[in-house]
């Protein structure tokens, strides 16, 4: 029991002092080595397959780490710890708006901050789509363009799965960026 509480604390630490993904590997190998936990290699051989296998790497290195220190319920705990500052947080900010959902300046806030999400999701789509549909000299490449476009519509028009489109995608691609080499 006492092991599954120092799981529990140790991620919680590292969640609440690190912003996620890479920023939590010097961490999780300073709980694990100074606890006995895991070797150096064991850890290095953990950021390794949380690297390999889908999901957020934090999550993924606790998962592991914790099923290397006590099994299955050592992975569940390292997880919760884990999250822990995330649902701490998000629960807070959730009282804290329903509380002041109804006040005007929280309001003007969020009249705000809205646009300026949409403005950051934006310019994310407009980098992505400089790097996915020009070739390296900045020309656009029309083969991939017309592949997203054709993907847009799929998803929009025909509300095809993504799981299908990124397979459509990806067998189009081998055939006109593999076999035919455009």
């Amino acid at each position: 029991m006492m092991l599954l509480l120092e799981l529990f604390w140790s991620f919680v630490k590292i969640g609440f002092t690190s912003f996620g993904g890479l920023s939590m590997i010097p961490l999780i190998s300073s709980e694990m080595i100074s606890h006995g936990w895991m070797t150096a290699s064991e850890v290095s051989d953990i950021v390794a397959i949380a690297e390999m296998t889908p999901g957020p790497l934090g999550l993924n290195c606790a998962t592991f780490a914790g099923m290397r220190a006590a099994g299955l319920p050592g992975a569940f705990i390292a997880n919760m710890g884990a999250l822990a500052p995330t649902f701490t947080l998000c629960a807070l900010a959730a009282v804290f708006i329903e509380h002041f959902r109804k006040n005007k300046r929280l309001a003007q806030i969020m009249t705000g901050v809205r646009p300026a999400c949409v403005g950051m999701v934006a310019g994310v789509v407009i980098d992505l789509m400089l790097v996915n549909y020009s070739d390296e000299n900045a020309k656009i490449h029309i083969p991939s363009l017309i592949l997203g476009v054709v993907d847009l519509v799929l998803l929009l028009k025909f509300k095809v799965s993504i799981p299908k489109v990124l397979l459509f995608s990806a067998i189009v691609g081998i055939i006109l960026f593999g076999v035919m080499g455009l």
